[in-house]
């Protein structure tokens, strides 16, 4: 009996876990037929491997996998997670359910309240066997047992390094070293990182097989592909697939039945044990995740590029490759523009500034942001001082929060908030921030491995008792990594094909060489950190003050709530600056900023009268 047979006839889906409760059927996502069967004891494949991207079913089918082998191939079998919290977590919520409503399994592993049962949240003994569940993060975890079966659940979030004894994988698969031969290890995960991504590096190593489906007018077989999605840009509603070899266009609901013809095939000669598997969430099926999700994601994330490499990854399935090489500087110079420095162009509708924090200066840029991310630098000003001075710090706040910039509409603007990193000079800014409004002023510490743009603060200000104090400082976390990568990917952006300018472009005057090779001294680098690749940002030259000034009027924008801000707001906010209104302190910041930046806002036909 093959796993998918095993999965007809025995496997019951929860409802505290499946969207669709009940008997498993194969035929609900025939590309699992396959992968799962080549995971039985009678296929000559040892590995396999299964680069996917979401809503596809790939973790259940691994779950398959376990019961399967406790009913009809009981041996050691280890199931990997990337932490141990999330091997606690699956154990509860999917191999107990699992256990629990499929009457052969319930019938070999002993409920968790009985005594001596063998049964715990990370260990099931069944006769003749055992599934022992840990953490890709716990060494001790992954060399506990020897183990015939391996399924090791998205790789790509395990750590580069556990506890100093190496790579997990290889960690877990020499638990498999004494049943070569008889082994099975089953490899799952969405791809991060090309070049860094596990499971695109195992795929590589496999045959890599592609699911070729036919097209319901001509017969003809092909791999889903993104690039042949047809829709009218603004309604992904209304989304076709166009077969490629007729170019006739496919509804959606022909998809089950071309799921149901559809079939594997290899596009290279692997290692002879190795399968692989790539399957995008084009492939998903009706009812779970459509097309015309898919083209709205690829919408989104045109607007927000910030998005594309959730939308490669999740919905492709595919490694994202990284643009943030450092633009030239000498093209900046070269394309700066002709506004006087100390003056806000016409796009320009609020200001914020970053600051920087030397030891014998403060350095800080002054930039105003419009529509569609479109930025402007004001001006960049380098203050000499101590900032152990009072009264130093006090004549650089009045520099910066009450100084008027003129806008092109005769309005006058000051800077909205300012962020300050403490990074040197900790308990110095501390103070500076402590006693200013905290609508103004904002201090904040990189951090490099942040999954958000801006983070929730943490107060640093306690009592002798250690309680918090309620009006104490605050400290923000910046994604410095991730702002970083952004303002690259804008500073590398050109004009559009019809000449308009695509959102994101950054405007700069007249400034010095010296600026444009600050804003550009640094690059993202591939190193090997105990034989596992890490991307890592590297300066290139001594002096990247320009460069982390705007990250943080970046960071200060989005405390400011933009990224949230609706088209009505923006159009109120136009109208007062073109208006010639006094605008100050108009525009109040969010009491919490955005954790993310998720929100999807409407395209805007017309830029015309922002853009000058």
């Amino acid at each position: 009996m093959t796993i998918s047979e095993w999965s007809d006839k025995y496997r019951v889906l929860s409802p505290k876990s499946a969207a669709e409760p009940g008997l498993w059927r194969t035929e609900r996502t025939p590309y699992l037929r396959e992968i799962m069967d080549q995971l039985s004891p009678h296929k000559r494949a040892q590995r396999v491997v299964f680069m996917k991207g979401a809503q596809i079913g790939g973790t259940e089918a691994g779950n398959n996998w376990i019961g399967y082998v406790i009913h009809m191939a009981p041996g050691p079998m280890m199931a990997v997670a990337p932490t141990v919290e999330m091997a606690k977590r699956n154990s509860k919520q999917r191999i107990d359910p699992l256990l629990e409503d499929s009457t052969e399994l319930s019938k070999r592993v002993k409920p968790a309240r009985s005594r001596d049962s063998g049964n715990t949240v990370l260990s099931k003994e069944f006769p003749g066997g055992v599934l022992v569940m840990t953490g890709a993060n716990s060494a001790v975890g992954l060399r506990s047992m020897p183990a015939r079966y391996l399924f090791m659940d998205e790789v790509d979030g395990y750590p580069g390094d556990v506890e100093g004894e190496g790579d997990p994988i290889m960690l877990a698969e020499r638990r498999s070293a004494t049943f070569q031969g008889r082994r099975k290890v089953f490899l799952v995960s969405t791809p991060t990182l090309k070049g860094v991504s596990r499971i695109a590096r195992e795929f590589e190593h496999s045959d890599q097989r592609y699911f070729h489906v036919p097209c319901p007018h001509c017969g003809h077989e092909q791999p889903l592909r993104f690039t042949q999605l047809r829709w009218e840009e603004g309604y992904p509603s209304n989304v076709s697939y166009q077969c490629e070899s007729c170019d006739k266009l496919i509804a959606e609901h022909h998809k089950t039945e071309m799921l149901e013809n559809g079939r594997w095939v290899s596009s290279s000669d692997g290692d002879g044990i190795t399968v692989g598997y790539h399957l995008s969430s084009l492939y998903s099926p009706v009812g779970w995740f459509s097309w015309s999700d898919a083209a709205a994601m690829f919408e989104q994330a045109k607007e927000h590029p910030e998005l594309m490499k959730s939308f490669v990854n999740t919905v492709l399935g595919e490694p994202f490759e990284e643009d943030h090489d450092a633009p030239e500087w000498e093209r900046l110079y070269e394309r700066s523009e002709d506004y006087a420095i100390g003056t806000v162009p016409e796009g320009g509708l609020f200001l914020t500034a970053g600051v920087d924090v030397q030891r014998d200066r403060i350095e800080a840029e002054i930039v105003a942001w419009g529509l569609d991310k479109h930025s402007w630098s004001v001006d960049y000003r380098i203050f000499y001082g101590d900032i152990a001075d009072p009264a130093f710090r006090e004549k650089v706040y009045g520099e910066i929060t009450g100084k008027q910039y003129r806008h092109a509409s005769g309005a006058s603007l000051s800077v909205l908030m300012t962020a300050v990193d403490s990074g040197y000079a900790t308990q110095e800014v501390y103070d500076w921030v402590r006693k200013k409004p905290v609508s103004r002023i904002m201090a904040i510490k990189g951090q490099d491995r942040s999954v958000a743009p801006l983070g929730t603060p943490s107060k640093v200000d306690v009592t002798s008792k250690g309680k918090k104090l309620r009006r104490g400082v605050r400290v923000w976390p910046v994604g410095v990594s991730l702002l970083k990568s952004e303002l690259y990917n804008w500073l590398n952006l050109t004009l559009n094909e019809d000449g308009s300018l695509p959102n994101g472009y950054c405007h700069f005057p007249k400034y010095d060489m010296e600026f444009f090779k600050q804003l550009t001294a640094e690059q993202l680098v591939t190193r090997i950190v105990k034989g596992y690749p890490k991307r890592e940002w590297q300066k290139t030259r001594d002096r990247n003050e320009a460069l982390d000034c705007r990250i943080y009027a970046r960071a200060a924008a989005i405390a400011l709530g933009v990224e949230l801000w609706s088209d009505s707001r923006w159009q109120k906010l136009q109208a007062q600056v073109m208006g010639e209104t006094k605008i100050s302190n108009t525009v109040r910041p969010q009491s919490a900023p955005s954790k993310s930046i998720t929100r999807n806002t409407r395209r805007r036909k017309s830029r015309s009268s922002i853009m000058g």
